[in-house]
């Protein structure tokens, strides 16, 4: 009986039915690709905004640490260079930027791990972001709050103004004597623009060099074999200083 029925159906209605079928199958297929390009392309314009990091930190300095194998900077603050020196109560020079990133690693330690929730992208291509210890305390105010490192108004808006203005009046960290502005000091030495290339070793953490070096037990000059070898330690051990005693960038001069 069905056949029959399409039998004395003219053969001319079933091909423009089929074709209009068929036309509008490959409008439908081709409206669909093209929404598909167009959320393929989008998701590869779109910045990438990555997910939060959580893990054990290197030390880089002050305000830059390092997480599987994550540069990440501090948001909204500033720490002193790991070259810079400032001066203490006495007038007497020391090591602020070691100082910072030794508080740094302490207050870090005491805690782990930390998280990072990314913020913006520098133009060293660091992560920048906002920092917590495990037990949630903030990172950045602590640092601030305790004179290791100052409020950056150009980033932060005053975010830690009211962490630095309590380290100022209490004299601790950087305002126990007279220190240059991280970012100011960074713009009188040329070379020290740059961010550092490697994690300082701390003392709290073992830190062996491809040479073999290590910045545990702490050393001094009559343990020291080559010159090779001293300034490697003032270049990369929070102890380092100690061997350079005229600051001139020689460790143990005799060596060298």
């Amino acid at each position: 009986m069905r056949v029959l029925r399409w039998a004395s159906v003219p053969r001319r209605l079933i091909f423009v039915t089929v074709a209009a079928a068929g036309a509008l199958a490959a409008l439908m297929a081709t409206q669909h690709a093209d929404s598909l390009h167009e959320f393929s392309l989008q998701s590869l314009i779109a910045p990438k905004h990555p997910e939060p990091i959580s893990g054990v930190a290197s030390i880089i300095d002050g305000d830059t640490i390092e997480v599987h194998g994550q540069r990440i900077r501090f948001n909204g603050i500033d720490a002193p260079e790991s070259r810079q020196y400032c001066d203490d109560a006495r007038g007497v020079e020391y090591p602020c930027g070691r100082r910072s990133a030794e508080a740094l690693d302490s207050f870090l330690a005491a805690s782990r791990p930390v998280q990072c929730t990314f913020v913006t992208w520098d133009r060293y291509h660091r992560f920048v972001g906002d920092r917590r210890r495990a037990d949630g305390a903030s990172v950045a105010a602590w640092m601030v709050e305790h004179g290791q490192a100052l409020d950056w108004p150009r980033y932060s808006n005053g975010a830690y103004a009211a962490q630095q203005a309590k380290a100022e009046a209490a004299k601790v960290g950087l305002w126990v004597g007279k220190f240059e502005a991280p970012w100011d000091w960074r713009a009188s030495h040329a070379d020290g623009a740059a961010p550092a290339s490697r994690p300082l070793g701390i003392i709290s953490r073992k830190l062996v060099a491809q040479s073999g070096y290590s910045c545990e037990p702490r050393r001094t000059c009559k343990q020291i074999s080559s010159c090779d070898e001293a300034q490697w330690y003032l270049q990369n051990c929070s102890w380092g200083g100690k061997l350079d005693r005229d600051s001139d960038g020689v460790a143990c001069e005799t060596l060298c």
